[in-house]
């Protein structure tokens, strides 16, 4: 592995490395003391680490119940899981990947730079999982070396500029300022959620605002509410699946006690979540300045999905759980239509689902986070289902991308691609 391809695929790809850099160099541009950059750039990586564990222990907890599922009720289709499909395409286009990473990055900073849409995109596992699906589509298509390395750096930044500035109204309407944007290639489901609400909700019925007697007034606290949920989930499905399926999962430890653990553990892995959210937010939009300052004026950082979480802790849960029964249906309306069967995945479904519920909540209240959840389920299995065709031999590895803004771009690649050829 060359140097550029260790730079882009082992340092620039890590979203924690990527921020604390970001941060370094909007605080150096402040020319601020020492200490205040050597304190801002390390809280900012530990706020990341911090989500990330929390994200880790949540995958982990998730996991393990769809494992469940699977096993219990037999079924068989694809799982669409980006880390896998990327491992997978490295292997093909590990080269153009890094080079089209790297590239993308400097023309996410040229177009911030010369048109109105001022956001760099810091969230590092997701630009390298669209620089190899753009290496896999374009190389699908007929395109190779230069001009596929070209190309695909001019579309990841085209991207990364304009999917923030298209989620940006609504980040709005979610944080009540202007100063953060949404930096997650789930875009499109959120921004669908965000107009689903907007046009069969109402805003004034927030999620936030459930009112709820004062003997029920402990579901009121987010933490609590969403341990409740996620136990109750666990043990319906360990009950439905048996001691026997669950065994191979909670090894000597009785099955009903392993759900309700699992349920309290996925709590805290959001609740660690969020606490690397508030971290962040701190410390990434002061040092944000110095890089609008001096580098590309009135830039906004362009951060994950789980920077709405704490905007709305219970239209994630609200979304999360109405985007899962969106795949579900979504999976059964696919094997009718005789299409290639997508099983939800309930990492893919939480996050992209929780993130809909938010944009969602935004603009429609409960129901807009409900519906918005919905319709996430709906695009994250149609739209990979339609993706397999266009990404040539990765399209037989049992794995596809899962969110929607992938699926979308390698679909309209692929169209416009086969009018050529």
């Amino acid at each position: 592995m060359g140097f550029f391809e260790f730079l882009m695929n082992e340092v620039l790809s890590i979203p924690e490395v990527l921020v604390g850099l970001m941060v370094l160099i909007g605080l150096v541009a402040q020319r601020a003391i020492v200490s205040k950059v050597l304190t801002g750039t390390l809280k900012s990586v530990i706020g990341f680490v911090i989500l990330g564990a929390g994200a880790g222990v949540i995958i982990g907890s998730l996991d393990s119940l769809g494992g469940i599922i699977e096993e219990a009720f037999h079924i068989q289709g694809v799982v669409p899981n980006n880390e896998a499909i990327v491992a997978l395409a490295q292997q093909t286009f590990g080269a153009e990947t890094a080079l089209i990473m790297g590239f993308g990055f400097v023309a996410n900073i040229l177009f911030a730079r010369i048109t109105s849409w001022k956001y760099i995109f810091l969230t590092g596992h997701h630009t390298l999982f669209m620089a190899a699906l753009l290496s896999a589509v374009l190389g699908t298509a007929g395109l190779s070396g230069f001009w596929l390395v070209f190309i695909g750096s001019l579309i990841l930044g085209f991207l990364m500029v304009v999917m923030p500035a298209l989620g940006q109204p609504f980040m709005r309407h979610i944080t009540g300022n202007d100063q953060v944007a949404i930096g997650h290639f789930g875009t499109f489901g959120y921004i669908s959620a965000g107009l689903v609400g907007k046009w069969f909700g109402n805003k004034a019925k927030s999620t936030e605002d459930i009112k709820i007697s004062d003997r029920w007034a402990f579901i009121k606290d987010s933490l609590v509410s969403t341990a409740l949920t996620m136990v109750a989930i666990f043990i319906i499905i360990a009950v439905l699946a048996g001691s026997d399926v669950v065994s191979n999962y909670s090894g000597d430890q009785n099955y009903l006690m392993y759900s309700i653990m699992q349920g309290i553990t996925f709590a805290a892995g959001l609740s660690i979540i969020l606490l690397g959210v508030r971290m962040i937010l701190n410390e990434i939009i002061p040092a944000f300045k110095g890089i609008a300052d001096k580098i590309v004026p009135g830039a906004k950082p362009a951060l994950d999905v789980p920077i709405v979480f704490p905007y709305a802790p219970t239209a994630v849960m609200i979304g999360f759980l109405f985007s899962f029964a969106g795949g579900l249906i979504s999976m059964a309306v696919l094997g009718v239509l005789a299409l290639p069967l997508i099983i939800p995945g309930l990492v893919p479904h939480f996050f992209t689902g929780a993130g809909a519920g938010v944009f969602g909540n935004a603009t429609g209240g409960r129901f807009g986070a409900a519906l918005g959840g919905f319709v996430n389920g709906v695009l994250i299995s149609f739209i990979p289902a339609f993706l397999l065709p266009v990404l040539g031999d990765l399209g037989f590895a049992n794995t596809t991308f899962g969110d929607t803004d992938f699926g979308i771009v390698g679909i309209l690649i692929g169209i416009f691609a086969s009018l050529f050829q």
